[in-house]
């Protein structure tokens, strides 16, 4: 992404998205629903407590950004925000419904596996099964106009893999970026059995003098 997200501004874009999914009803947000969604306790990580000064520095950081509108609707003096990241008239980045609920989940509570993003966006949309998922990860990690997700390095003694967000500047270790300093933990770990290896044929070489100093003492006293 060319002007990649705070985090505080990844928060508010997935607040945005899933409110407008969850309840259209309430939509756009006025900045008091908008701090509460921000800082809600159940279906986030980490958990916020970020006033409202807080959140209204990040609204205005996100309209320089084009990312958020804020309008004054008829009969009422309080704005209300909607976000302008995707699937608008206003940008050009369009997610089909099952793109945008793993979008929207990986913003709101960072990297997971499959099957917790199975779990988490059936408010958000249907998944089948975790191969499905599978398959929109891999379109997100694909598309022309991404990459929008990355494979992480599995974690020791887990199963799954975990997949995270390329929205914000907290940019993850890629499965990628580990097969990289795989490669160097294995150069290391060969020069070190080189080394090993040498001390060893000097050690023999050694061995091998003694023995020999110690024939050439017993011929002479036979």
């Amino acid at each position: 992404m060319e002007n990649p997200l705070s985090p505080f501004e990844v928060r508010v874009i997935g607040a945005l998205i899933e409110k407008e999914i969850t309840t259209p009803e309430q939509y756009p947000l006025s900045l008091n629903a908008l701090i509460n969604a921000v800082n809600q306790k159940s279906n986030r990580d980490p958990v916020y407590d970020l006033d409202e000064a807080t959140v209204q520095e990040v609204l205005d950081e996100l309209r320089k950004k084009h990312l958020v509108s804020d309008r004054t609707g008829f009969g009422s003096r309080v704005a209300k925000y909607s976000h302008r990241f995707c699937n608008t008239e206003f940008g050009e980045l369009q997610f089909t419904e099952q793109e945008l609920g793993i979008v929207c989940v990986l913003l709101l509570r960072g990297p997971q596996t499959p099957g917790e993003l199975r779990t988490r966006t059936n408010r958000l949309c249907r998944f089948d099964d975790v191969h499905e998922v599978q398959t929109v990860l891999e379109r997100l990690m694909e598309r022309e106009d991404g990459p929008f997700v990355a494979r992480l390095p599995r974690e020791p003694g887990k199963r799954e893999l975990r997949y995270a967000q390329l929205f914000g500047e907290e940019v993850p270790v890629t499965e990628s970026t580990n097969i990289t300093d795989t490669s160097e933990s294995t150069s290391s770990a060969a020069e070190m059995d080189l080394q090993r290896l040498d001390r060893l044929e000097q050690e023999v070489g050694e061995l091998r003098r003694e023995v020999e100093v110690l024939k050439e003492l017993l011929r002479q006293e036979n």
